[in-house]
């Protein structure tokens, strides 16, 4: 049988693809490795944009998510600074004519309202299938399974996320920072934190402070030795080595808990269309974390995804014209995604000397000139076209 598309991997991304088409009349697949049902293994927090809450909003999506106790933390204001040098900016939601700059979301609570979208559709999700390589002919693509006892046809596969499976025709370019991000949630021990995110731009890397429910979330980039050394010292020592890192812009920290680090990598397909296959989310770009960039590009992928499907006629979903045109679209504001969170950490994560003032006065100047404030922060929310 040959579908008109298969989505590989259930995930956010996956996820939010299948739901753009689900009031189409195309037989779409999505293929999860999770069994029905189950649950992602561990929560993390995800930063999600205001335009990020625009696609789940036309999916029926965000009403439930937000509605979920805790799930759901906006982000008013964002300071953003350097250690040992002079600058800051401040971007604020009310600056920008919305509710909040973006949202601080639990992983486990994204995937559970989008599992409950999905359940509501016609959309065929097979659980407990997992890709183990996916190429395409000029007819059709297929999908060969871990379990290798069928290969699934379709007019288009879309890798959506961090699969693992090989994909004839894209290729992932790697980076690795040689760092790893220490993640923690942080209580102050008198104010609430008012959905204030603070950006820091220290010469080891950026650290990032999330509001997430009553409590702040921490990504401290720091080489993989200090991450060891962190992740095992006792509360009060930890959070004295924060606050002489993390320096006087926010007060200090009452108690941590949840201490855990992982890899901070740059992985990058340079052409994200293969023949009858195309990469998307994770699949196509992993990016470093800061500035929270990396599930909002992905979104935005699915979504032009789903539009650049629905504008062709069905007989020619997946062929060469059609991905073209797709990847044209895409190609801006994955490339801006790209750039923008590499360059902050090659530009702000070092301590070279004749680096701060040129730091310092590009943020003052971006905080002095609204316009270009704006234009920024207006990048950040919805992308670049």
């Amino acid at each position: 049988m040959l579908h008109d598309l298969v989505i590989v991997g259930g995930g956010p991304v996956g996820a939010t693809l299948a739901l753009a088409l689900a009031d189409t009349d195309l037989d779409v697949v999505v293929l999860d490795a999770r069994a029905k049902g189950e649950t992602p293994r561990g929560d993390r927090a995800v930063a999600l944009s205001h335009g990020a809450r625009l696609i789940l909003d036309r999916l029926g999506v965000w009403a439930g998510l937000a509605g979920t106790p805790g799930s759901a933390t906006p982000i008013t204001t964002i300071d953003v600074s350097q250690a040992g040098g002079f600058g800051a900016v401040r971007l604020t939601a009310a600056e920008n004519d919305v509710p909040a700059l973006g949202y601080v979301v639990s992983y486990h609570a994204l995937q559970a309202a989008l599992d409950a979208a999905l359940d509501r559709t016609r959309i065929v999700i097979r659980h407990g299938v997992a890709a183990k390589a996916v190429g395409g002919t000029p007819a059709y693509a297929a999908i060969e399974t871990q379990s290798g006892d069928e290969s699934i046809l379709a007019k288009l596969a879309a890798i959506a996320g961090g699969t693992g499976a090989a994909v004839d025709g894209v290729v992932r370019r790697r980076h690795d920072y040689g760092q790893v991000a220490l993640v923690a949630k942080l209580w102050r021990a008198t104010t609430a934190h008012c959905g204030l995110a603070y950006e820091r731009f220290t010469p080891d890397g950026p650290v990032a402070l999330l509001p997430e429910g009553d409590h702040y979330g921490l990504i401290w980039t720091v080489t993989p030795e200090r991450a060891e050394r962190l992740l095992v010292d006792d509360d009060a020592s930890f959070l004295e080595q924060l606050a002489r890192h993390f320096g006087a812009r926010t007060e200090s920290f009452a108690r941590v808990t949840d201490r855990r680090s992982f890899p901070l990598v740059l992985e990058v397909a340079r052409d994200s269309i293969g023949t009858r296959t195309v990469a998307v989310g994770n699949a196509a770009q992993t990016l470093h974390p800061v500035a929270g960039q990396g599930m909002n590009v992905g979104l935005r992928d699915a979504y032009e995804l789903a539009l650049a499907v629905t504008d062709v006629p069905r007989e020619t979903i997946g062929d060469r014209r059609m991905l073209e045109r797709y990847a044209r679209r895409r190609r801006s504001d994955r490339w801006a995604g790209v750039a923008f969170t590499h360059g902050l950490v090659r530009i702000f994560g070092n301590d070279l000397p004749f680096m701060r003032w040129p730091r310092g006065l590009a943020l003052t100047l971006l905080d002095a000139l609204p316009p270009a404030k704006r234009a920024f922060t207006r990048a950040m929310l919805f992308g670049v076209r």
